[in-house]
């Protein structure tokens, strides 16, 4: 069996660029006991994958010169060793960004085709989901009342932050780049404010959609939404950090005077709880959350956006798309039928 695949052929600097990739066509050793030979569907593209190009340390080993870049997979397995796969069953696994791979049995996992669409095990049902619901649960601990604002919140971590945000009885509060992602906050999302970070008066908006402050926020991005949102933190409000996509293609330092002192100052007098995470901490709660999701979805309580990409050779354009947010929803690439 043959694959087509995309590896890592130069570490970026800043954006990454299609000369940092190179595709190309590989023989795939047989299945050995305990494996399966899988052809993949979809393709979840993240924004983690960009750290995971860099060598910088990390909580993840880096992808290294010439090796598949990484990413979830929904896959069919044409060829299994194990009696636990069955060719034509369909996983959840780590293929990566190629049209084939060969996995260890154990580390995949089954799905049911009829129970949601295969793509949602990329998104809402999947680690973006997981994610949303264990940050904010665990770390931001929203009560009925409270104002929980999220960043870069049409994608798959924050509009489901947003939603369960009001599902526990919050005031849900979105942050997005350019009208149209406004309006999805409000019209598909049923966020109760929605502000646009690319706006001349941002700060205004954000403070006028948060008259009592915010007591917690999901932080997805850093940089000027930070900015803006630092000032309207109440006493012991929740900063749940999950991403800094502002600064993912960062070269060098920040310019300017040094405002570590002003941020630390903030957290002191605030007494507010920052707190950093990584969605495998939580994976002993992927056994609660898929069934509420689940249930959540059922009811037309939580909504989900996806933005399908017809063909790996789109893979890099797309992912460039990601970093500069240019998706509407989770993104993910179609690789075959």
């Amino acid at each position: 069996m043959k694959s087509t695949r995309i590896v890592l052929a130069s570490r970026p600097t800043g954006m990454p660029q299609p000369e940092n990739f190179r595709t190309e066509t590989v023989e795939l050793d047989p299945p050995q006991p305990g494996e399966a030979l899988l052809q993949t569907l979809y393709l979840s593209l993240d924004p983690y994958m960009r750290g995971r190009m860099s060598d910088a340390p990390s909580y993840a080993p880096p992808v290294e010169i010439d090796e598949t870049m990484c990413g979830a997979t929904v896959s069919r397995v044409l060829e299994s060793t194990d009696p636990a796969l069955r060719p034509g069953d369909i996983v959840l696994g780590w293929g990566g960004w190629q049209t084939h791979s060969v996995e260890h049995v154990r580390a995949l996992q089954k799905l049911d085709p009829s129970a949601a669409p295969l793509t949602t095990a990329l998104g809402v049902l999947g680690m973006p989901g997981l994610t949303a619901y264990s940050g904010l649960l665990t770390i931001g601990q929203p009560k009925p009342g409270e104002t929980v604002v999220v960043a870069a919140a049409t994608g798959p971590v924050g509009s489901t932050v947003g939603q369960i945000a009001k599902i526990k009885g919050a005031r849900a509060v979105g942050i997005a780049g350019g009208p149209e992602k406004v309006a999805l906050l409000r019209e598909r999302f049923g966020f109760d404010a929605a502000v646009d970070h690319r706006a001349p008066d941002f700060a205004e908006q954000l403070a006028a959609a948060t008259p009592d402050g915010i007591d917690v926020y999901f932080e997805n991005v850093g940089g000027a939404v930070f900015d803006a949102v630092l000032p309207r933190l109440n006493q012991f409000a929740r900063i749940p950090v999950c991403g800094l996509i502002a600064n993912y293609n960062d070269t060098d330092l920040p310019p300017g005077p040094d405002r570590l002192p002003l941020l630390m100052s903030s957290i002191l007098r605030r007494s507010l709880t920052v707190r950093g995470f990584i969605v495998s901490e939580f994976a002993s709660q992927a056994g609660e959350f898929y069934p509420a999701a689940a249930q959540w979805i059922a009811e037309g309580k939580l909504a989900y956006l996806e933005d399908v990409v017809d063909g790996l050779d789109h893979a890099v354009a797309a992912f460039q798309g990601l970093l500069t947010g240019k998706n509407l929803g989770k993104l993910v690439i179609k690789v075959s039928d």
